[in-house]
This record gives C-alpha cells, structure tokens and sequence, in this order.
C-alpha cells in the first residue's frame, strides 16, 4: 500500500535546506555538495513565463508573441516544430543583452528529450547572468 504521509525528512536534511550556511559550519562543504546534483530545469512560473534553474542561478524566460508561419527549431530537444507547438521567449542576461530561445510548449516532454546534457548547454548558454542592478 501506498503510504500518504509526506517522506520523512532528517535534521541535517531540513538545515541544508532553509539555513545552509548553519549546515556548511556543522557538517562542512564536502556532504553539501555529494549529496545530489545541483537542481537543473525548466520549471513553468506565472503568465506563461518559464524558469530555469542550475544550482544557484536562475533565469526568467518571458514568451514573446508568436509573429510569422514559419515552423520553429526547438533550442533544447533540437526537434521542429508548428508555431502552435512552440514559443519563442526573451531572457536578459545583461544590462543590454538579451536572448532568445525557442521551446517545445510543454516543455516537460521537451526536457526529457534533451536529458540533463541538453539542459546544461541550455544552462551554459544563458548563464552567468550580470547583474543588471549592480550599482
């Protein structure tokens, strides 16, 4: 049988996630970075946007409107696809850059395609972001 209650979660478990420098002091660098593999994906957000995380980082996609007949190569699975089975989406990635990346829409079929080496030459491409508010 199926067990409802939510999976059980250790103390160091709990410090990693909401206090991770106490975590560093108690338990050092080392287990923090073996324990798994940095968070890679794209995960859906309000209005359609999109984020993609990689560890630390994280980048906004916002969709911009579909102008045009033409048929759009998916920047991550690398497959073809109609206007109405992709979305083109802008990512600042610094104070006058910007770039523009095709997805399949949804993107979750998208991702397993591509598995996690497409996700991180994604990742590569976009990231470091500049922080554009640095004074």
């Amino acid at each position: 049988m199926n067990d409802p209650r939510p999976k059980e979660h250790s103390a160091a478990d709990l410090l990693r996630e909401l206090f991770p420098d106490t975590h560093r002091e108690l338990f050092g660098e080392g287990r923090a970075a073996t324990d798994a593999p940095p968070t890679l994906g794209l995960y859906p957000v309000a209005d359609g946007r999109l984020a993609l995380v990689h560890g630390d980082q994280l980048a906004e996609f916002t969709p911009i409107a579909p102008k045009g007949t033409s048929a759009l190569h998916c920047d991550l699975c690398h497959h073809t696809r109609s206007r109405s089975e992709a979305a083109i989406y802008r990512v600042v990635v610094a104070a006058r850059r910007t770039r523009y990346v095709t997805l399949c829409a949804p993107t979750g079929p998208c991702q397993g395609r591509a598995g996690r080496a497409g996700l991180e030459a994604l990742a590569g491409r976009i990231f470091p972001i500049e922080n554009i508010y640095a004074e």
